[in-house]
C-alpha cells in the first residue's frame, strides 16, 4: 500500500507529521498531489482543542495542487491539470445547499441537519496538511488554475479570501459606504480588499500591529487605528461625525472586538461577524440600543464551490487584488509542527505560511 506523509491532529495541544495510505478516489472524487496548502486560525482552534475533531484526523483545508487521478464520473478535467477546491466543498444535494446555503450542506439530510456540514477537509473528512487529498463531489468542487497564476497567488482563494469577501458582500456594502473592519489578520486584510472592490468610500481598519496596518492600506484601506494608541471607537464615531459606520466587519471573534463593532454602528447598520468564536458573546444593552436600534447581526462560512473559486481567480488574475504579499513564510511540510509553533505564537510578523510538501 501506497504511503504519504500527513499531519494529524493526536490530541489538544498536538498536531503531528505522519504516515497515512494516499486515498483512492471512488466515482465522484479526485485526488489532487498538494503542491501548496497553508495553515488557517482553524487549524490553531483545533490544535487548541477548541474546536473538536476526531484523532488521527489529516488537518488542513485550503489545497492548491495538481490532479493525480480522477474517479470514472468526473468529467471535464484532466490528471496533470492544476486546481484548487474550496475549503469548503459541498456536495449542493441538500437542503440548505438547495435553499442557496452551500457552506452549511450536511451532504446528507437523511441523517438530519449539521452545521458547518460543508467544510468536510480537516473537519469531517481528511484535509489538505498533506502530500496528496482526496476531493469528493470533484465536479461541483475542482476550479482549473490559470497557467499565469502562481501557488502563492492563489493560496488564498479557497479559504482566506472567500470568508474576508464573503464577509463583505454579507455586509451588504453599498457605493459610497463608511466600513470599519476590526482586526487586520489574513481574513480581516481580505475584507477590506473585499469593501474596496464592493465600492465604500472609506474603509477605517483597527488591528494592534503596525505592519499589519501598512499592508491593510496596500489591501484599500483608508483609515489605520491601531487600538494600542487610540480610542477606536471614539475615533471612528469622531470621523464619522457621530453617526456610525454603515457597516462593521468583525474578523478576530473576541468579546472585546464584538462589542466594538456595535458601538460604531449606525442606527440600521449590519454587523458582519467572520470571527471564530471560543467563549460564549454577551450583546451589551448599549450597544445593542437595547434591541431597538434596527441593527442587523449576520455571520458568514466561506462560500465554496467551483463556481465562487472561478470567481475569486478571476479577481486575481485581473490585478485587481494581489494576496500574495499575505504569504510571509514557507516550510516544507517535513517541519509543519514548527510552522504551527511559529503560526500559533503568532512570531516574525507571520501571516499565512505556505507549506510545500
Amino acid at each position: 500500500m501506497s504511503m504519504m506523509k500527513a499531519a494529524v491532529f493526536v490530541e489538544a495541544g498536538r498536531i503531528e507529521l505522519a504516515d497515512k495510505p494516499i486515498p483512492q478516489p471512488g466515482p465522484n472524487d479526485a485526488l489532487v498531489r498538494i503542491t501548496t496548502t497553508t495553515i488557517c486560525g482553524t487549524d490553531v482552534h483545533i490544535l487548541k482543542g477548541e474546536y473538536p475533531v476526531a484523532k488521527g484526523l489529516t488537518i488542513g483545508h485550503e489545497p492548491v495542487g495538481i490532479i493525480e487521478k480522477l474517479g470514472s464520473n468526473v468529467k471535464g478535467y484532466e490528471e496533470g491539470q492544476r486546481v484548487i477546491a474550496g475549503a469548503i466543498c459541498p456536495d449542493f444535494s441538500s437542503y440548505a445547499s438547495q435553499d442557496g446555503v452551500s457552506s452549511q450542506a450536511d451532504g446528507c439530510s437523511c441523517h438530519g441537519y449539521k452545521p458547518m456540514g460543508g467544510w468536510r477537509f480537516g473537519n469531517t473528512i481528511d484535509g489538505t496538511q498533506a502530500e496528496y487529498v482526496l476531493v469528493p463531489d470533484a465536479q461541483a468542487n475542482l476550479a482549473p488554475v490559470p497557467d499565469a497564476l502562481t501557488d502563492e497567488q492563489v493560496l488564498m482563494c479557497p479559504d482566506i479570501m472567500s470568508t474576508g469577501f464573503g464577509g463583505a458582500e454579507k455586509a451588504d456594502i453599498k457605493i459610497g459606504d463608511i466600513v470599519a473592519i476590526f482586526a487586520q489578520g489574513p481574513i480581516g486584510l481580505c475584507a477590506t480588499a473585499g469593501a474596496k472592490l464592493r465600492g465604500a468610500s472609506c474603509i477605517i481598519v483597527v488591528d494592534g500591529v503596525d505592519s499589519r496596518l501598512e499592508i491593510a492600506r496596500q489591501m484599500g484601506a483608508d483609515v489605520t487605528l491601531n487600538f494600542r494608541n487610540v480610542d477606536v471607537v471614539e475615533e471612528i464615531l469622531k470621523i464619522t461625525g457621530g453617526r456610525g459606520v454603515d457597516a462593521a466587519i468583525e474578523a478576530l471573534g473576541t468579546q472585546l472586538t464584538f462589542e466594538q463593532s456595535l458601538r460604531v454602528l449606525k442606527p440600521g447598520g449590519t454587523l458582519s461577524s467572520l470571527g471564530v468564536y471560543s467563549q460564549d458573546l454577551s450583546i451589551p444593552l448599549g450597544s445593542f440600543l437595547a434591541g431597538l436600534g434596527d441593527h442587523k447581526i449576520i455571520t458568514s462560512l466561506c462560500p465554496g464551490g467551483k463556481e465562487r473559486m472561478r470567481r475569486l481567480l478571476n479577481v486575481v488574475a485581473s490585478g485587481r487584488v494581489d494576496l500574495a504579499p499575505l504569504v510571509t513564510h514557507e516550510y516544507k511540510l517535513d517541519a509543519i509542527v514548527d510552522a504551527y509553533d511559529l503560526f500559533a505564537n503568532q512570531r516574525d510578523g507571520v501571516l499565512k505560511i505556505a507549506i510545500k510538501p
